[in-house]
């Protein structure tokens, strides 16, 4: 296995709803994200098999998760457990990244170029 540099901005930007974009890269057992959110943007109640740090770069999310709320600011990040029902809310217009490991496989599948799913 050799080493593979990635450039964000030769990543095509996904436009998930009016309200969310994001770009995605995969390795083999964790994957990281970088996700736009429009102020008020909502991220249903949902769990997966992945644990899930999310590190806000500008703006804030309100989180729920397992039933308890957390606001996360700039310069925070949020340890979401994997199988722990969570939600969020953008407070603000938010950039933010997402780790996960192992890879969301929901998520996999979906870009033309191997290993940027997006």
């Amino acid at each position: 296995m050799t080493a593979r540099l990635h450039r964000w901005d030769e990543i095509a930007l996904d436009k998930v709803t009016e309200m969310l974009s994001q770009k995605i890269i995969t390795g083999e057992r964790e994957m990281i994200a970088q996700t736009y959110l429009k102020r008020g943007a909502l991220v249903p109640i949902h769990s997966h098999d992945s644990e899930q740090m999310t590190y806000v770069l500008q703006g804030a999310l309100r989180f729920l998760v397992g039933g308890e709320e957390v606001i996360v600011r700039e310069g925070e990040v949020i340890h979401v457990p994997a199988q722990t029902p969570h939600q969020a809310e953008a407070l603000e217009d938010t950039f933010e990244l997402d780790v996960f490991s192992p890879i969301r496989q929901d998520w996999v599948g979906i870009a033309d170029e191997p290993g940027t799913e997006a």
